[in-house]
């Protein structure tokens, strides 16, 4: 039978559906204790992917029916598993079986739809008109962008009788889906875009950005990722990205045996240059790679003048993440509470100290010192004062030395809360950090020993309390406060400007991100389009969510905590290619667990960290 809706329950229409294929896949999570033995975590990995799946067929209407069913009835096969929505347009009259476009974006609502509007039919009637009505929770663009949105929202429909059978003839373009039924037939994937140029850097190293999209995960999602990475980025990162592909469209994907996929375009000369159909053929693979997850190994790009191939291996330098820090990203360092050294983390014992000045036992009377950042490549690190006042670079090597501080705060030495916070390198070697100093909270970003202000768009009122860059540099997670002191989440992207004796930069396009969430604690990358979010819901405990970069949360169900909960440290990067072994949560009692496999288990040492971090 047809998957259960408003319509599903009359005999005639289960009599003509097609058969339903389901399976189920268990998933759950578990809690950092708060005392006693760590306990098993369960993951649910991938959200609808492993959880109820059910493939829809479409149904036709049937000869009299009245509006308020037909209605449901095209609803229910609009977003039926069928190339072409051909039996949603059977709903339709002529007309508007020409006008109406489903590609032009969805709208997700909490749940079904409710009708309203117009008088009853009666017989003679030839006009009807219906309203839809709905919570919205997220709206998918026509480039597949999600977006998360609230509030009511209302659809308009009129119908007129056709060769004597009800039709719609006026509706909006796009489709309205209820929640679930978007889980069902929806996933999401993403694109790659090269990072856009930056004038003030010429030699910045050029990598792939992840760009989340919504596919109809049955109806060849391949071709699908090709078209949607052909039909350019979406509108939030358009600014700070580039593209191959302006012009081409794509005529065919294929995927053989062999995991080879091979890929025809048109509309782009590929015949004597070999660079530019390699960097295109790069974008392709990426993209088709994340949606085949394992199938495809090597990517054959081709048009009528030109063809070349890649695999992952050959197109290792622009790979997404690729300036995380490859092996280096996934090592693990704590801060000695008691001396304020800098350890590299073992898998059980104290560790060792990190080579020169920070390795070592303070001398006495010197200041404890704070904030720990290491950038990327693990050969230097930030260190914010004890009290918040001084930021200083130094060189993790033998002999290295704190020196001059790099930047001073404005703010009041007896308020270290209203000083330098979060200092976060980007994969280039800018390093970022923000001074909290009332009442003009800003964001720095430092390059060599030059330090520039960096403006942040569309604030409203908000203050930046901490941030964590990408490793791509090109998108920014911040931690907003509001007047009444509550935080919460926005993605901001980067734009650079200027030249090299005078860079120019800018956070701009910020969206909300886990708008759900009444407070944030701690934020950190988990990868290249997911970020890792401590926080809580209004009335809830705090918990941790992964949060996709389009604002959708990435799995489920979260991993449950308690209070005690202070920080969080993931790893953007990847060792081997595998997911990082690795997420580390700090307790207020300064315990520390971290994830292997599915279990939490606790650093045991044998003295108390202040700290645990990765580089970036």
């Amino acid at each position: 039978m047809r998957r259960t809706s408003s319509r599903s329950a009359d005999p005639r229409r289960a009599a003509t559906a097609g058969a339903v294929l389901a399976s189920l896949l268990l998933g759950g999570c578990a809690a950092m204790p708060d005392s006693g033995p760590v306990s098993k975590v369960e993951f649910s990995q991938g959200a609808a992917d492993k959880n109820l799946q059910v493939r829809v067929f479409p149904v036709a209407p049937y000869k009299g029916e009245e509006p308020r069913r037909l209605l449901a009835g095209f609803l229910d096969a609009s977003i039926a598993d069928e190339e072409g929505y051909d039996t949603a347009k059977k709903y339709l009259t002529e007309g508007a079986h020409s006008r109406w476009n489903p590609e032009a974006g969805i709208t997700v609502l909490a749940g079904d739809p409710t009708y309203s509007g117009g008088q009853e039919v009666k017989e003679g009637d030839t006009t009807a008109a219906l309203t839809a009505s709905g919570t919205q929770v997220a709206k998918v663009d026509a480039r597949h962008t999600y977006r998360y949105a609230d509030g009511e929202t209302k659809a308009e429909f009129t119908f007129v009788k056709e060769n004597g059978e009800w039709r719609i003839d006026r509706l909006p373009d796009g489709l309205l889906v209820n929640q679930t039924n978007f889980r069902n037939s929806y996933r999401q994937f993403s694109r790659f875009f090269y990072t856009g140029a930056d004038p003030s850097l010429p030699t910045a190293r050029e990598v792939l950005v992840a760009d989340p999209i919504y596919l109809r995960r049955r109806i060849d999602p391949l071709a699908a990722a090709a078209k949607a990475l052909a039909g350019g980025p979406s509108e939030w990162l358009a600014p700070v990205v580039s593209t191959t592909l302006e012009g081409v469209s794509v005529k065919q994907v294929t995927v053989d045996d062999s995991k080879v996929a091979r890929v025809e375009v048109e509309g782009s000369d590929l015949g004597g240059r070999p660079q530019f159909c390699q960097r295109m053929a790069a974008q392709f693979f990426f993209t088709l790679a994340d949606q085949g997850k394992g199938q495809i190994d090597r990517l054959e790009l081709r048009s009528g003048s030109g063809s070349c191939s890649t695999s992952r291996s050959l197109a290792e330098q622009v790979a997404p993440g690729s300036l995380a820090g490859g092996s280096t990203a996934t090592r693990q360092y704590y801060q000695r509470h008691e001396t304020g050294q800098l350890m590299t983390a073992a898998d059980q014992g104290e560790g060792t100290p990190v080579p020169g000045e920070l390795g070592k036992v303070p001398p006495p009377g010197r200041a404890p010192l704070g904030t720990i950042a290491v950038r990327r490549d693990g050969q230097r690190a930030a260190v914010v004062s004890g009290d918040g006042q001084q930021l200083f670079t130094v060189n993790i090597t033998d002999g290295s030395a704190l020196g001059q501080a790099v930047l001073t705060s404005a703010g009041h030495p007896a308020r270290p809360e209203d000083g330098l916070a979060s200092p976060s390198w980007d994969g280039r070697g800018d390093l970022w950090v923000v001074d909290r100093a009332a009442p003009t909270p800003r964001v720095n970003m430092i390059r060599e020993t030059r330090t520039v202000t960096v403006p942040v768009d569309d604030l409203g009122g908000r203050t930046v309390q901490s941030l964590k860059v990408s490793s791509d540099g090109v998108r920014v997670a911040l931690v907003l406060k509001d007047e009444t002191g509550a935080r919460s989440m926005a993605l901001g992207v980067v734009t650079h400007t200027g030249t090299p004796g005078a860079q120019q930069v800018r956070i701009t396009g910020l969206r909300t991100v886990a708008p759900l969430l009444a407070e944030v604690a701690s934020v950190s990358w988990a990868d290249t389009d997911q970020l890792l979010v401590l926080g809580k819901e209004k009335d809830r405990l705090q918990q941790l969510y992964y949060i996709s970069t389009d604002g959708s949360q990435s799995t489920e169900a979260p991993l449950q905590g308690g209070e005690g909960m202070a920080t969080v440290a993931a790893s953007e990067g990847r060792e081997n290619g595998s997911v990082p072994p690795v997420l580390a949560v700090q307790t207020t009692e300064s315990k520390i667990y971290r994830l292997i496999g599915n279990q939490w288990r606790e650093l045991v040492l044998p003295y108390t960290a202040s700290s645990f971090i990765y580089p970036g």
